[in-house]
């Protein structure tokens, strides 16, 4: 699992039942709407996702409507175990490298 995924799930589990449009995510992620918008898809794609439009004109609202999204009950399970597993991983790999390459140490 990528960074930017790792970065966007814990930004949802905050408040895993609450809907956020992508700005909102992006803030808190932070990262760039570019790169979340294509996870978010992915996400939503494998059923950890539940999106939706809102019903605000946007002529009204000034402004484009907002895509909403929100964790599915087994999208927020399978957040946390991916995550738990993505961050033992990296405790991994760190404890498996103390020093560079040819011993030099940091």
């Amino acid at each position: 699992m990528t960074l930017p995924t790792q970065l966007v799930l814990r930004a949802l589990l905050e408040k895993p039942t609450e809907e956020l449009y992508g700005l909102e995510i992006s803030a808190r992620a932070q990262l760039a709407s570019g790169t979340i918008h294509p996870i978010l898809a992915r996400l939503e794609s494998v059923g950890w996702l539940i999106s939706r439009w809102e019903d605000a004109d946007p002529h009204e609202q000034g402004r484009p409507r907002r895509r909403y999204y929100r964790l599915s009950p087994d999208g927020a399970v399978s957040a946390r175990e991916a995550l738990a597993r993505a961050t033992s991983s990296r405790n991994a790999l760190s404890a498996l490298r103390p020093g560079l390459a040819g011993g030099a140490s940091t």
